[in-house]
């Protein structure tokens, strides 16, 4: 008897696409006119590095131009291949129709590993890449909006828009052509760590329904549940780090590249990432138990795993010994449609990566509108809302006085309440409203619908049927 074969990523895309369409009534048409790539752009350039040309393979897809322009990162990894750039550009339209930011779906990638190269070196290589993608359109404030992903930041966006600058000189609106640049080159507040949030926001808004909670086997609220996490990069040290200082959560393991460190008791996710920094891995850390085969510590006990890493990192070798009754996917694609059908069989709730990793392009979403409307959020209206709120203030003073000691307001009260709104205040807001929203959306499929037993399933009708509407109105 032969094993099983493991699905790819792109495999494992379109598997749980056909999965709910099957529960759909669309035109068989208008479902082959969502499943398929619109479009991908292969780039192959040269740059003189090091007293020699290098070539370096690019690449940009553009799943669906139902909503312009389209968004969707772009990846600095020797693993980046057409296929999974094409699966990413897919997951990022429903992850936008699911979360209703106004975009269509498109993914980058470039076959390189950053950390082979100098900084000088890099610039020059992605002012390149960035090149051969802006002349045509395939950068553009109103067609394609790239943004960081795994092995870029703000900085590679940063290169990126002063590209774009330098090629369309009399574009008022350059700086929206790409997302997640540093606060003083056109960023917003909070972008940095918007995806970790998001990650935070979701688990707190899955704990508000005890039925759901239940349906995971736990009882509850966040308080003192332990976490796993896989990938302490940017999303996963933001999560990790918001859930136990903010969410009184424990990270019992952190898996990295080199291993995993354990402690029952609870790991200090800052000096993790500390020493990470530091040394380039786990190993060694002074605190905790490592071990050099970190995959190991998926397996461990826990209430909640985050995989915030690779894709298929649980897969049909490990699935069926994944003990975390709740999974959420920190990352893109982490859990294999294979290991899907396991784990769901066991009972394990797992929060898809198209809600759970939402994050990023929504506040992603807030920097363009920001960088089209040329004003930093709360600019008009903050001072203004001071005011109003100082009538009330002097009001309850006035009370106060003429009470005395039988009334008063608490203490910290009148500071608290009379600040207005900053940028980073209205994005958290405008973050927690969007979490909150659309994992509603997503269970009231999964509550309602007898042949709907899991959270992807649902996510994936709610955003396949909001692309379907798009269509319609388009005249398809």
């Amino acid at each position: 008897m032969t094993a099983k074969r493991e699905p790819t990523f792109r495999e494992s895309v379109d598997l749980m696409f056909n999965r709910a369409v099957a529960l759909m009534e669309l035109p068989p048409g208008l479902e082959e006119k969502i499943r398929v790539c619109n479009a991908t752009y292969t780039v192959r350039f040269g740059v003189r590095l090091r007293g020699q040309i290098h070539t370096f393979t690019g690449y940009r897809s553009v799943h669906s131009e139902h909503m312009e322009p389209v968004k969707g990162g772009i990846r600095y990894a020797m693993g980046v291949n057409q296929d999974e750039v094409e699966a990413l550009a897919a997951l990022m339209t429903y992850k936008c129709a699911l979360v209703e930011a106004p975009f269509g779906g498109s993914k980058g990638g470039l076959r390189l590993d950053p950390r082979e190269w100098e900084e000088h070196e890099l610039e020059m290589i992605t002012r390149r890449f960035a090149y051969e993608l802006i002349k045509r359109d395939l950068i553009h404030p109103a067609q394609n909006v790239p943004a960081p992903d795994m092995g870029t930041g703000e900085r590679e966006m940063a290169w990126i828009a002063d590209q774009y600058k330098r090629m369309a000189t009399t574009d008022i609106n350059y700086r929206a052509c790409v997302t997640g640049k540093p606060i003083h080159g056109g960023g917003i507040q909070g972008r940095t760590e918007a995806t970790g949030r998001g990650v935070q926001y979701a688990l707190r808004e899955f704990f508000r329904h005890p039925e759901d909670v239940a349906a995971a086997g736990m009882s509850g609220k966040l308080d003192g549940k332990r976490v796993v996490v896989q990938g302490l990069g940017n999303v996963g040290y933001h999560a990790a780090k918001f859930l136990s200082e903010e969410d009184g959560c424990k990270v019992t393991a952190i898996i990295e590249r080199d291993g995993a460190l354990i402690d029952e008791s609870g790991l200090d996710v800052e000096a993790v990432r500390n020493w990470i920094a530091r040394h380039g891995g786990v190993d060694g850390y002074p605190d905790g138990k490592y071990i050099a085969d970190g995959t190991k510590a998926l397996e461990n006990e826990c209430e909640i795993l985050i995989p915030a890493a690779m894709e298929g990192v649980i897969n049909l070798e490990n699935a069926a010994r994944i003990k975390a009754p709740l999974i959420i996917e920190a990352a893109n694609g982490p859990v294999t449609a294979g290991a899907d059908d396991i784990l769901r069989q066991k009972g394990t709730v797992i929060i898809p990566d198209m809600y759970a990793n939402a994050g990023g392009v929504t506040v992603s979403y807030f920097e363009w509108v920001k960088n089209l409307s040329h004003i930093r959020f709360g600019r008009i209206g903050r001072r203004q809302e001071e005011a109003r709120h100082q009538l009330i203030i002097d009001e309850l003073e006035r009370l106060d006085a003429h009470l005395g000691d039988n009334w008063q307001m608490s203490p910290h009260f009148k500071q608290q309440y009379l600040r207005g709104a900053g940028e980073l205040e209205l994005v958290r807001s405008g973050l927690d409203d969007t979490m909150r929203s659309a994992y509603q959306s997503m269970r009231e499929v999964w509550h309602n619908r007898q042949d709907v037993t899991d959270l992807r399933t649902a996510a994936y009708l709610v955003s396949i049927a909001k692309v379907a509407a798009s269509y319609r109105a388009m005249g398809l």
